[in-house]
């Protein structure tokens, strides 16, 4: 099999999608209409994310905040933070398990904001595995002053069924 061929290791996969979300798991980007759909909220948060590191089990990532995702208070959207804590957790656990996944349980706190033009380091870990379930955990914090902005916590599982996962049970 020659080089080009062979599929990119998770963790260069999920710096490729976590850099440019227009390009699925599969590491190309997608034809398919559908799949593209998908990732416009992903595509919407998280242009100019720049990862310095993506390993098996941890991802760190910057990016800055940009102005159009900031609420009517000048302050990095709730949603938009959400949203990319979400890819962030994805992306993670991706680098684990090597197959796209669903989220079964996600919770965030929040703890300070950001506001445009700031940057934001991200950094997610895989914190434990039970079964088919993965749980990842992501900080956010100012990248200059280190401040937490928010943390993020996600439990995922493969989201095609398996030989051994035929059915909706975990």
């Amino acid at each position: 099999m020659a080089d080009e061929a062979r599929p990119l290791r998770p963790a260069a996969v999920a710096r490729k999608w976590l850099e440019d979300p227009r390009v699925g798991y599969s590491g190309d980007l997608s034809p398919d209409a559908s799949e593209s759909e998908r990732q416009t909220l992903s595509s919407m948060v998280m242009p100019g994310a720049r990862v310095s590191l993506a390993e098996p089990g941890r991802v760190v990532c910057s990016l800055r905040v940009r102005a159009p995702l900031t609420d009517a208070d000048g302050r990095w959207h709730a949603g938009a933070i959400a949203a990319a804590v979400d890819n962030v957790c994805s992306a993670v656990v991706f680098t684990v398990v090597g197959e796209p996944t669903v989220t079964v349980h996600y919770s965030l706190s929040y703890f300070s904001p950001a506001h445009p033009n700031e940057e934001v380091e991200m950094e997610g870990r895989v914190v434990s595995r039970k079964g088919k379930l993965t749980a990842a955990a992501v900080e956010v914090r100012k990248k200059e002053s280190r401040e937490l902005v928010a943390i993020g916590r996600q439990w995922a599982t493969p989201a095609s069924p398996t030989k051994n996962n035929k059915s909706s049970k975990l």
